[in-house]
């Protein structure tokens, strides 16, 4: 099984990036989120493979698919 995330005090201090990057996993979902294709988000971040992100997304959508609680939760 391949690791999709990496937090690692000693990379960017912690925060979650997609395994063997230096790359934030928020990165991916904020340029999605504004409707940026996942093509371009590969090409200004060459070290992340599109089999990879590809993994990341389906891996997100299945947690939110399985765990009700935080499609509940309140956000505001």
């Amino acid at each position: 099984m391949t690791r999709l995330i990496s937090i690692d005090k000693e990379i960017l201090s912690g925060t979650p990036v997609i395994a063997g990057t230096r790359v934030p996993v928020k990165n991916l979902f904020d340029y999605l989120e504004t409707g940026e294709t996942i093509e371009t988000f590969l090409k200004d971040f060459p070290s992340v493979k599109k089999d990879h992100a590809i993994a990341l997304l389906a891996a997100a959508q299945k947690l939110l698919t399985t765990s009700s609680e935080i499609l509940y939760e309140d956000i505001t």
